[in-house]
């Protein structure tokens, strides 16, 4: 996925309402952002963080840029890498991944659908198909918290719905399909995976029940610049 135009610098001063951020460009001029994450970010929205944003000039935006990345702190003192925020990004970069057969555990499916509708009332990010193979039901997750040296976590606040969508994953499975969630890391300081027990215990019980039920749990990491993202390489789940 390549930022076209190019990402505009700035210097991030409050980010509030969830959905808002104020942030300072090279100019010096102060905008508000929108903000595309319903999370807590932690560690990605402390003052001073250097902020990446794309703009749309469309007059019926309310709000033209979007804060997209973020310079944030890593385990080691005085470092920063950069993350990807923007919770809409990884279901773009999967679908970019799924079309160039990137990710070898999905691979191979005739037909790609997606916000295919499933469960109680939910729609499935994608839908992979063939004629002689069961479906398969994927669900993608943005994950960006660390809290421990090379290691992301998912979710960074209580993730009901996500919980939800294991149990929706599992019925898939129980009625012959092939199901998967799949964890997109986005950050580049990470090298596994675990489910955040500490911060939503729901989700993490969830997982594992998921799991053992016979849904398939995948995470791949990215690579992150502020010219573009790209899925590479998978990470193992620290179970």
């Amino acid at each position: 996925m390549i930022f076209d135009p190019p990402l505009v610098r700035g210097t991030l001063i409050r980010r509030y309402k969830r959905f808002l951020a104020d942030i300072e460009l090279a100019d010096g001029a102060t905008i508000t952002a929108h903000c595309p994450n319903p999370g807590a970010m932690i560690g990605m929205n402390m003052a001073g963080l250097t902020c990446w944003l794309s703009h749309d000039p469309n007059p019926r935006r309310k709000l033209p840029y979007t804060w997209e990345l973020v310079e944030a702190p890593s385990i080691n003192p005085g470092e920063f890498v950069m993350c990807g925020l923007n919770t809409l990004h990884p279901n773009r970069l999967v679908a970019e991944a799924l079309a160039a057969g990137a990710i070898a555990e999905v691979a191979g499916y005739g037909a790609i659908r997606r916000e295919v509708r499933y469960g109680q009332a939910s729609r499935i990010d994608f839908l992979l198909e063939h004629p002689q193979r069961p479906a398969c039901w994927l669900e993608v997750k943005n994950v960006h918290l660390l809290r421990q040296p090379r290691l992301a976590e998912f979710p960074d606040c209580v993730a009901a719905r996500s919980a939800k969508h294991l149990r929706e994953l599992e019925a898939m499975v129980a009625a012959g399909d092939r199901a998967v969630v799949l964890f997109v890391v986005q950050r580049t300081d990470c090298d596994r995976f675990a489910a955040c027990h500490e911060l939503d215990p729901a989700f993490a019980r969830a997982l594992d029940h998921a799991a053992d039920a016979g849904v398939e749990v995948l995470v791949y990491a990215c690579d992150i610049a502020a010219t573009g993202i790209k899925i590479t390489q998978r990470l193992p789940w620290a179970r």
